[in-house]
């Protein structure tokens, strides 16, 4: 009798839906700006599907050209290792608290526009995201973000996985396959970034990490614009030492739970 190969948690359990990634691409139709600092293209992005970095800022030091994604690899290499019993009993306590998949995927909009497919342990019962509309005049936050503090669409376990930021585990493989970074700005979703004003898309012109200054200095609780200027200012001052206070105070800001829900 022939059994199925055992997956890990961190790695996506189906193939990566690419004509939902193609399609969000077609959609993702958003001019460029010119800005010398950013390296802008000047020119409207013809249907994206090239996907051709439009949005870019030069990596001027050899820790952003090189280290950075040498540090991005080596710890999430080493986080899905030590995090595998964890996800395992994580994986065991979704599949038992409500129906569902383990991990929850979503196209988001990476490095200069180009959408990638995110992973997260599923903190909602399934098929929250349909019925997201019903919910929208409930929004607690301003700009095109949607946050609910009692979002009834999440489960027990989800709310716990949330407040604890363990819901984020499985982006250490986006980090590992170069998705994303362990810091840098949070990747929004295409709808989001359609209704980005021009100076807002300079966020745009890095890798999306797991934490930045707005994970550490109150997440939700900050305003949609400072947001944006928190994430633009991590960009234009990004270096090691940042990096490194970023990564250590995201420890106490989880520990905390100050703004995630």
């Amino acid at each position: 009798m022939r059994t199925a190969p055992f997956r890990s948690p961190f790695e996506p359990l189906v193939k990566q839906p690419r004509r939902a990634v193609a399609e969000e691409t077609r959609r993702l139709h958003e001019p460029a700006f010119d800005s010398p600092a950013f390296g802008w293209a000047g020119r409207r992005v013809p249907d994206f599907e090239m996907l051709t970095p439009v949005w870019t800022i030069p990596d001027g030091t050899l820790y952003l050209r090189f280290f950075k994604r040498v540090l991005d690899v080596t710890v999430s290499g080493l986080g899905m290792i030590l995090g595998f019993p964890l996800a395992c009993l994580i994986a065991l306590v979704i599949k038992l608290d409500s129906p569902g998949p383990v991990l929850f995927r979503q196209v988001r909009v990476g490095q200069g526009g180009k959408p990638f497919v995110f992973y997260k342990f599923r903190s909602m019962f399934a098929g929250a995201e349909g019925i997201k509309k019903d919910f929208l005049h409930l929004n607690e936050m301003d700009g095109p973000v949607f946050k609910l503090f009692n979002d009834p669409r999440i489960t027990r376990v989800g709310r716990l996985l949330r407040k604890s930021s363990l819901d984020e585990l499985p982006q250490l493989y986006n980090v590992f396959i170069g998705d994303m970074s362990l810091v840098g700005p949070r990747p929004p979703v295409p709808q989001e970034v359609r209704l980005y004003k021009p100076w807002q898309m300079r966020r745009l012109a890095v890798r999306p990490g797991i934490t930045c200054l707005w994970q550490v200095s109150g997440r939700s609780y900050i305003g949609f614009d400072e947001w944006m200027r928190l994430d633009i200012q991590y960009i234009q001052n990004r270096s090691f030492l940042l990096d490194m206070r970023i990564l250590a105070r995201t420890i106490p800001a989880v520990l905390s739970g100050k703004g995630a829900y």
